[in-house]
């Protein structure tokens, strides 16, 4: 399992860099008070997974991984440290979807459309899913401080077509947000959760018979599409307190013959050669490509360990997801896509990089576009 540090390196050092550390123990506060959930009176009907090992979630074990930078260090750099071309100065491009075009798209193929950032918005066989919607304009406790969107989501909350299901990878803010949750709560059929994400949800409006948490390798079927959480090398937490309290995961999603996998968030493990032997391969693979550092190499990826992960995984198309939306690390904006587009095209890997709001039909050919070259 990663060093705690690692926690620090996804959210909550954005809100000291973008505020005081007085208004980050703040954040911290109100999102413990409002949205903690998983109590330890609720463990007890986790102690047979093999991921809850004293007490708390753990990774599996990897002996390869790499070991996190001090909590010290990390949020110390957070505060004092420079940042360079992390935020885009041109506009990101926006293709705008309504519902009169969603419902235009082919019934009986898959289709998934970036939202941003790892929000995705799924018509799978005329159905609408949503995968880890975030619309709020930070990935925070709070919307007067933390990590800001670099651009408007495609589609409007409120414009969304009737959702059949929701499906989260784990519980940090830039997957969990609880403004968007609260509104979809008791209009969306049914959520696809780790196991503990429940209580998260059930404080934020969602009825509890509409969730469903699954261990890794557990599925479960809703209006024919088959869902499966697989592991992930990732970890959890909404306050300063509460690590490990929830699973995180990965997903694959199976609709008909297609097989479209989704990473979350995710260090590179072993786990994705079990779930690429197990499934047999995806035809599309929405992979993490962002937020990495050398601080924290537990958690999240490189490009180039990305690569490894889908080939591993058997994927046909490497869907790139987890950048251009918000600021989370030290790399460039751009970097994740320089990156991975230098390393699929040497691999001669299909590449999806979508501009937000694009859509993707899984197994359709498309001509795929470096839209981020030239901005600044």
């Amino acid at each position: 399992m990663a060093d705690d540090s690692s926690s620090q390196g996804s959210y909550l050092p954005q809100l000291l860099r973008r505020g005081t550390a007085l208004a980050a123990a703040g954040c911290a506060f109100v999102a413990g008070c409002s949205a903690a959930g998983g109590g330890t009176s609720e463990y007890g009907r986790y102690e047979n997974s093999p991921q809850f090992r004293d007490g708390v979630f753990q990774n599996m074990a990897n002996p390869d991984e790499k070991p996190s930078a001090s909590a010290w260090r990390i949020w110390s750099r957070f505060i004092v440290g420079s940042k360079v071309d992390t935020v885009p100065v041109d506009a990101i491009p926006v293709r705008e979807i309504s519902a009169k075009d969603l419902d235009a798209l082919d019934a009986k193929a898959n289709h998934v459309v970036r939202l941003g950032h790892s929000s995705h918005l799924l018509k799978l066989r005329g159905k609408y899913w949503l995968i880890d919607p975030v619309f709020s304009e930070r990935a925070s406790p709070v919307q007067w401080a933390g990590p800001k969107r670099f651009h408007k989501p495609p589609i409007a909350l409120e414009q969304l077509p009737p959702i059949e299901g929701v499906i989260l990878s784990h519980d940090h803010y830039d997957h969990l947000d609880v403004a968007t949750i609260e509104y979809l709560a008791k209009s969306v059929k049914h959520y696809f959760v780790p196991l503990g994400v429940r209580s998260r949800l059930l404080v934020m409006g969602v009825p509890a018979e509409r969730v469903t948490e699954l261990d890794w390798w557990q599925d479960a079927e809703h209006d024919g599409v088959k869902l499966t959480a697989t592991p992930a090398q990732h970890f959890s937490g909404r306050t300063l307190s509460d690590r490990g309290r929830t699973l995180w995961a990965s997903w694959v999603v199976q609709s008909g013959e297609q097989r479209i996998f989704y990473s979350g968030d995710s260090g590179y493990f072993q786990g994705f050669k079990q779930i690429g032997e197990r499934f047999g391969g995806f035809d599309l693979a929405l992979m993490e490509n962002g937020a990495y550092d050398a601080y924290w190499p537990g958690v999240h990826m490189t490009p180039e360990q990305s690569v490894q992960a889908f080939e591993d995984l058997r994927g046909k198309v490497f869907f790139s997801v987890h950048n251009s939306t918000f600021d989370l690390s030290f790399h460039t904006w751009h970097d994740p896509l320089d990156r991975i587009a230098s390393l699929t095209e040497a691999k001669k890997i299909e590449l999806a990089t979508p501009v937000i709001g694009e859509v993707v039909t899984v197994g359709q050919a498309r001509t795929n576009t470096r839209w981020w070259h030239g901005l600044r």
